[in-house]
């Protein structure tokens, strides 16, 4: 397979879409994560309400453009989840992109398919899910 099939138009205007969610300091949790891999890497910053879901993020990624498509279907999807929630798809995820499981209910991930069989970019893949995770496991700063 090419790079050409896996760096698709769609993959590419989702990386581009990471513009919506920029990376903003005033942020309670943050979380980074980095692709042993590729060595790609994240910051994420997000805000809960009082139930632990998510209600704001911002990114900050330094990816190849899977990655950052990977990121941008996490943000597209991420409001109102909790850590739990995160936590699960992130474990189904690893379980699907190794061929163990099938694909996780997260809306947009049929955008990754092809990447799938890109073993090198199964890091890169995760993360946005390892980023919030790395965050929610962090208490939040004082205000």
């Amino acid at each position: 397979m090419s790079a050409a099939v896996l760096y698709t138009p769609e993959v590419l205007a989702a990386a581009m879409g990471l513009a919506q969610w920029p990376w903003d300091e005033s942020l309670p949790l943050v979380g980074e994560a980095r692709s042993r891999a590729c060595g790609s890497t994240l910051s994420l910053g997000l805000a809960l309400d009082g139930e632990g879901r998510i209600v704001r993020l911002g990114l900050r990624p330094h990816a190849c453009a899977v990655g950052q498509a990977a990121a941008h279907i996490f943000a597209t999807a991420a409001q109102g989840r909790t850590q739990a929630d995160v936590a699960a798809v992130r474990a189904a995820l690893s379980a699907w992109l190794a061929g163990e499981g099938d694909e996780p209910d997260w809306p947009g991930l049929a955008l990754l398919r092809k990447a799938k069989d890109y073993p090198a970019r199964h890091g890169a893949i995760l993360l946005a899910w390892d980023a919030a995770l790395a965050a929610l496991a962090e208490p939040a700063k004082a205000g």
